[in-house]
Order: C-alpha cells, then structure tokens, then sequence
C-alpha cells in the first residue's frame, strides 16, 4: 500500500537528514528537503487520522488542526499573539499569509503523536488535555532552540530565559495542543489502529532524537537535559500501559 511505502520514504530520508544537518553538510540548493521532510511527516499523521477515524473524519480532522494552527501561527508572526512575535528566516516553501504551509504539516504531526499516546494512556478528559498539550511542549522545548539558536530557522522579536525564547511560545504550544485535542476527544471515538499509533509515535521519537542529537552537538545541555527527562517519563509511562494492555 502507498502509505506503507511512505513510511519507508520517510525513515529514508530521515537519515539522511540526520546526516547532513549533524555534520552540517546539507549545500543551499538542497534546503527543499526540510519542505519534503515536514510535509511527508504530516502526511504521516493524517493517515493515521483516517486509520483511526475513517477517511472522511480523518481528512476533515486534519483539516481543522492545519486551519488552526496555520491560523495560530499567522496570528504570531502578525501579532505576537499566542506564541510570541517572531519572523520566519529561512525557506520552507509555499506560504499562505506569510506563514509556511510545512508549519502545518509539523502541526499535523504534533497532534496525531500525542493523540496516540493518549490513546494508549487512557485518562480522564481532563487530565487528557493537559498531557496532550504537555506531550507538544516537550517536542517544543528541543525543537525551538535546535531551530532558532542553531538553524536560524525563525527569528523571535521578543526573549525570555530559555535559550532567549519568550515563555509565552511554550504556554501558546500547550493551549493550541490543549484545544486541539478537545476538540478530537469530543469530536468522535476513534478506533485503535495499534500499527499506525506505533508508526506515529516512532516518527516522534525519531525527530526528537534528531534534534537532540543537533542540540547536543550545539552543546545546548539544558535543552538535552529538560527534552530527555520529558521524554523518557512520556515513553516509560506509554510502554508501561502497553505492557499491561497486551
């Protein structure tokens, strides 16, 4: 099937990526392949939406988390709304309204991941909120130095004490998640599809690892340490309901 040759496309160029941004030797003509990387990531996500909630739920889900944080991202790089004022620098191909369509797709991404976990975890709305929009600010707090002190992906107008990144991005990160996903916990109930949850929370822990690896070579200790912790108490606690599931 098309979507598993996809996965496979993406773990490909995944290491690939790996390589080149670790030792830094991905040339200028080549920086279409963050576009490629970020658009086949979302893709990803929005088949494992439509594995769990059918095609058209699927589809229409995805719809509604790219509108919002499309819109939530104009409204930062317009405003400084929600997460903060900040320009993107580099090219992450087509936008709309000044914001990059890639952004989206990492969005997409973001809010399929953590809906797998939660999935597997099984708690109460309430508490599924918070640790949904909790599961996006752990990616956030390694991507967001890797991406803004290292790559100079995107430049922040405002600062604050992490890495120079107003705090208000991370509170933003959690309340988009957050409403996200009660907008998924009360849209339908999903079915499981174990293969495609395993899938996307793989493509998480890979992109973290990326870029922990790319902040460890940037000698970005805090963010290693914060990432690390916050990650490995999400996955003990995923495989510890997975263990006592199967």
């Amino acid at each position: 099937m098309w979507e598993n040759t996809l996965f496979r496309f993406f773990l490909v160029w995944y290491a690939c990526g790996v390589i080149l941004l670790s030792f830094n030797i991905l040339p200028p003509w080549l920086e279409w392949a963050n576009t490629v990387f970020l658009i086949t990531a979302g893709t990803l996500g929005v088949i494992y939406f439509c594995k769990c909630y059918g095609n058209k739920h699927g589809l229409f889900i995805s719809m509604v988390v790219f509108v919002v944080s499309m819109t939530s991202e104009y409204l930062g790089t317009t405003y400084g709304w929600i997460f903060g004022k900040y320009i993107y620098n580099a090219d992450f191909g087509i936008k709309l309204f000044d914001v990059p369509i890639t952004i989206g797709f990492a969005w997409l991404l973001v809010m399929s991941s953590s809906h797998a976990f939660l999935q597997t975890f099984q708690l109460p709305t309430v508490l599924s909120v918070i640790y949904g929009g909790l599961i996006a600010v752990v990616m956030d707090l390694i991507i967001d130095p890797v991406a803004y002190v290292v790559k100079s992906y995107w430049v922040w107008q405002e600062s604050g004490p992490y890495y120079d990144i107003p705090t208000q991005n991370f509170f933003g990160w959690f309340f988009v998640a957050a409403a996200l996903h009660i907008f998924l916990l009360f849209y339908q109930k999903p079915k499981q599809n174990h293969t495609w949850a395993k899938r996307i929370i793989l493509v998480y822990v890979l992109i973290i690892s990326m870029f922990l690896l790319l902040a460890l070579l940037a000698k970005l200790y805090l963010a290693v340490f914060v990432t690390l912790i916050g990650s490995a108490l999400i996955l003990f606690h995923y495989y510890k309901k997975r263990s006592v599931s199967v």
